[in-house]
């Protein structure tokens, strides 16, 4: 397995927080896990994140390319509000600056304000990530496009900049509904699993990812990157008393925002946070954290991002957290590893 690391604990601060003061944490948080050993890190985009504040992806990345060695750099976009010409430039851009380590996570998004802020009506955003994800493949592998959707159109235009992965870049898929799994596996993509989703949807999910893999003829045994929360400590008791103050937080921000009702079925984050943590977070000492995270190995998860530090949590109880695991947790399933 891989493992990677969500910049969300300090891209994303509660908005009375001085960024420059945190951005100098952010290189610390950087630096520490690139020297830890990980392989990759992920962040996430959201406009408007009244009570937090947040960098956004490309100028932060850029600014991250000399700071993280060799790790790759994932970032999640809200795809109905980009337009894939920007996309396509900006992310060659960033592919061809940092030696081709960069890869996408493209999701519907789901919050009324951003729609609205971009003049994006939400019931056309089906076919804006269809039309968007189609054109971006194009722009990155083909001359003289030829396109149309709801916010462009091409005539036998050529994006001459491309990336130095080929085809292009990883292009990941985040779905929480049903449906939109179903739709990553008969586009052929990876669906990257998101953090709030039980073990027993993510199970249910993956087979029903493979099942539509397998119906739209695709080739080999599909594998699953995966976000989880997670907190390593020497016990278990340590590791809720010193997360569950930012993960309740944060949670509190999740359910104002709606993102529980993204969920299938009928989930709802406004319950008591050891219940919402029960077979959802990976939260506990290095044994605990093996056990949960075997789990989800079983199910094909390669590459799992561990979301180990939330806004607000002081830097130096996340560096500890994030240390542990890296030598407690993560040599346990490395090729080779007897886990």
């Amino acid at each position: 397995m891989y493992f990677g690391v969500n910049l969300l604990g300090l891209a994303q601060q509660p908005r009375d927080q001085d960024m420059q003061e945190r951005f100098g944490e952010l290189l610390e948080w950087v630096h520490a896990v690139r020297d830890a050993g990980y392989d990759h890190f992920t962040m996430g985009q959201h406009y408007l994140t009244a009570p937090f504040q947040q960098f956004q992806p490309v100028p932060l990345l850029a600014r991250l390319i000399p700071e993280t060695g060799s790790m790759r750099m994932y970032s999640t976009l809200i795809v109905p509000l980009q337009n894939p010409v920007e996309l396509a430039e900006s992310w060659a851009s960033l592919d061809v600056l940092s030696g081709g380590r960069v890869g996408m996570c493209l999701a519907l998004g789901y919050r009324d304000e951003e729609y609205a802020a971009f003049g994006v009506d939400p019931k056309t955003r089906l076919r804006r990530q269809r039309d968007t994800i189609e054109t971006l493949r194009r722009l990155w592998t083909e001359d003289d496009v030829t396109a149309e959707g709801l916010n462009f159109r091409l005539e036998k235009q050529t994006v001459t900049l491309r990336p130095v992965q080929k085809p292009h870049p990883p292009i990941w898929i985040a779905a929480n509904a049903d449906a939109a799994v179903v739709r990553a596996a008969q586009w052929g993509l990876k669906w990257n699993i998101n953090p709030h989703a039980t073990h027993e949807t993510v199970a249910r999910q993956v087979q029903l990812y493979k099942d539509a893999w397998r119906e739209a003829g695709h080739e080999g045994d599909p594998t699953f990157p995966i976000s989880r929360e997670v907190f390593c400590a020497e016990t278990r008791e340590d590791a809720v008393r010193l997360a569950f103050p930012y993960l309740g937080q944060k949670y509190a921000a999740y359910g104002s925002w709606g993102q529980d009702k993204q969920l299938p079925g009928d989930e709802s984050f406004q319950i008591p946070l050891e219940e919402l943590a029960g077979d959802r977070f990976i939260i506990g000492d290095p044994d605990d954290c093996a056990r949960e995270i075997a789990r989800y190995r079983d199910l094909g998860i390669d590459r799992m991002h561990l979301r180990t530090n939330w806004p607000g949590m002081p830097l130096e109880t996340a560096l500890t957290g994030m240390r542990l695991f890296a030598r407690e947790v993560a040599p346990r399933f490395r090729e080779g590893a007897a886990a």
